[in-house]
């Protein structure tokens, strides 16, 4: 089920939705994972929204990368997932969006449902 939830305290939902999906998952505030991720771009001398550094930073949490098999690309969307998934936090990576779901809910500041994602990260436990 999709609910709402935009951490970003200027209410903007464009460019950060890997900063506030990861906010839900380690229950930290939106500046918070900003600049830690940052911290990692800096690092890494590359951009935060790069796929390699906020994945080396969840990673780095205990996060694993799983792929999402590939049986039906054009129909397998946020909302299966989410009920194939109704325990645990994952984060789901379509290709140009990122997404949060915990416990079987999706949480985003948009209802991205019907996206198709590509892969996920999960943390057991």
């Amino acid at each position: 089920m999709y609910k709402f939830y935009n951490p970003n305290p200027s209410g903007k939902f464009v460019g950060d939705c890997v900063i506030r999906a990861i906010c839900k998952l380690e229950e930290k505030s939106w500046e918070q994972i900003y600049i830690e991720i940052c911290a990692y771009g800096y690092e890494m001398k590359d951009m935060p929204a790069a796929n390699h550094v906020w994945g080396k930073y969840l990673q780095n949490k205990g996060y694993k990368r799983n792929v999402i098999p590939d049986t039906c690309p054009d129909c397998y969307t946020v909302e299966d997932f989410c009920k194939e998934n109704p325990k645990g936090k994952y984060l789901l990576a379509t290709g140009e969006h990122v997404i949060s779901v915990v416990d079987g809910d999706h949480f985003d500041a948009w209802d991205s449902s019907k996206e198709v994602p590509i892969y996920y990260w999960h943390k057991e436990g």
